[in-house]
This record gives structure tokens, sequence and C-alpha cells, in this order.
């Protein structure tokens, strides 16, 4: 794909993502091996560089549990998003406020789809868009013949390429996005600690409900760095002094499953259940 194209189509993605988000503050896109494919004008080489090492580092530490497809990161006062999305990594800077969930998902939806028209545009010949077929030369009741059944046969195309998106749009919607693995800090459950259930922030709920709509989240997989992991029921963080700073409530037995303590690092990954 020509690298002017993509960076071109990129950088509007990112600028519409700002439009459609009023929360977020700084977006950029960056490759696997650092080089920078997008990014907002007022961000400079030092900020992303720190961002991208940081990512790097927690991904590397995921590879024995195979990898990470997004991480959040939280600050006093801003959330960071990082998406991996067709081997690219888009970073989201915004605020805590919950509505900003919503960009991980159009995020998800948006980069994809600019990235395969921008493939398909890149792949045109030179004369796909111009060279034409010459207009049959016809006389007398030939010509009201052929006109009658050019007619009738571009009616029959306008039908069958409504017929071919509508078929695409119900494909598109019922397609889900692979479940969204979220890593969170591990804090004890306090009161809660003989409950066969974890408590999530929900932040990352609301983000779950965004991305998944009516489909049913009954359960979740923690899995810590090292690779131990458990599937439980959750719940909403109760206390609204640990909700929204990016914490899991792990009852004391459950921790000792998972060999991980409070303070440490677990991924947290909703198991998706088909609607009947």
């Amino acid at each position: 794909m020509n690298d002017d194209l993509l960076a071109f189509a990129l950088k509007s993605t990112i600028d519409e993502i700002k439009n459609a988000c009023p929360d977020v503050s700084n977006t950029f896109i960056f490759k696997n091996d650092g080089s920078i494919l997008a990014k907002d004008d007022d961000l400079d080489e030092e900020t992303m560089a720190r961002a991208m090492n940081v990512f790097k580092a927690v991904a590397k530490k995921a590879d024995p549990i195979g990898g990470l497809d997004s991480a959040t990161f939280y600050s006093e006062k801003n959330r960071v998003n990082v998406l991996k999305i067709n081997n690219l990594c888009l970073v989201l800077v915004g605020s805590e406020e919950p509505d900003g969930d919503r960009t991980a998902g159009l995020a998800r939806i948006l980069v994809p789809t600019v990235l395969e028209i921008a493939e398909k545009i890149s792949n045109l010949q030179p004369g796909d868009l111009t060279n034409t077929p010459e207009p049959s030369k016809t006389t007398g009741s030939d010509t009201e013949e052929t006109g009658t059944n050019l007619e009738a046969k571009e009616i029959k195309a306008a039908e069958d390429e409504k017929r071919n998106q509508k078929n695409e749009s119900k494909q598109q919607t019922e397609t889900l996005p692979e479940p969204l693995v979220t890593q969170l800090m591990v804090e004890d459950s306090g009161r809660f600690a003989g409950s066969n259930s974890v408590r999530i922030d929900s932040a990352v709920i609301h983000q779950w409900k965004d991305l998944y709509g009516e489909r049913e989240i009954s359960e979740v997989e923690v899995e810590t760095l090292s690779g131990q992991k458990i599937r439980c029921r959750y719940r909403l963080i109760g206390d609204s002094k640990l909700d929204g700073k990016g914490l899991v409530q792990v009852p004391q037995k459950m921790q000792m499953v998972l060999n991980t303590l409070k303070g440490e690092l677990v991924t947290v990954k909703p198991i998706i259940e088909d609607k009947a």
C-alpha cells in the first residue's frame, strides 16, 4: 500500500475520532518497529516514545499468555488506551469519564474499515476509473430493443447491489470483536473476602456494553502475567473511592489459586455468551 495514502487515511481517521469523542485529547498510531504512521500535530516525539516504550514493556511481559490486544493505563486525571488493530497500535489519551470507553469501540470499527478502503484504492489500476465501454451503434427497432434490455439489466444490477449491501450490513452487525483483554491491578475484596466473584472497575464494564451490546456476559477470565488463570462471575466495584482507578477486587481464596497478591497486575477478559 502507498505510504502517503496510508498516512493520509490514518490521520483523517484519528481526526474523526477526536471530533466524535470530545473527551479524547491526543492520539497517534505506530507500528511494531516504532515508526509513527499518524499523530496529532501538537504531539512531540519524546512523549510518543515514552508511551510506546511503556506499552512494549507491558506487552513483552504478556508474551507468555499470548500477548496483549489492548491495555489501559490510568493517571490522576487521564486514561490511556492502547489498542492493537491490524498489526498497528492506536494510542488514545482522554479523560476518565465513562463515555470515553466508547472511543475504543469506535476506533476498532473505523480503523480496520479505513485500512480496507485504502488497500482497495491502492490496488486499482490506472484505467479502472476512466475506461468505459463505448456505446454500441444500433438503428431502428434494434435501438429500442437494446435500450429496453439495458434498462432491465440496470434495474436488476441495482437490485442485486442493494441485496448485497443488506447482506454485508447484516454480517457486519453479527460479527463480534475479539474478547477485549484489559489489564487491571489486584485489590483485596475487603468484607467480600468470602465471595466467589471478582469486582471490576465500572469503566471496563461500560466498555464491554459498548462493544458487545445485548450479548450476555456473566463470567470473566482472570489471568496473571505468569499464566495462572481462573474463570468466575463478576460484579461492579461498590466502593466509589476505588471505582475508576483501574482495579479488580479479588477474594483472598482466588488470590491464592492465582498465586497473586494485592498490587500485582492481572488481565481480565469477558466470556461472551452467544444469543439464543
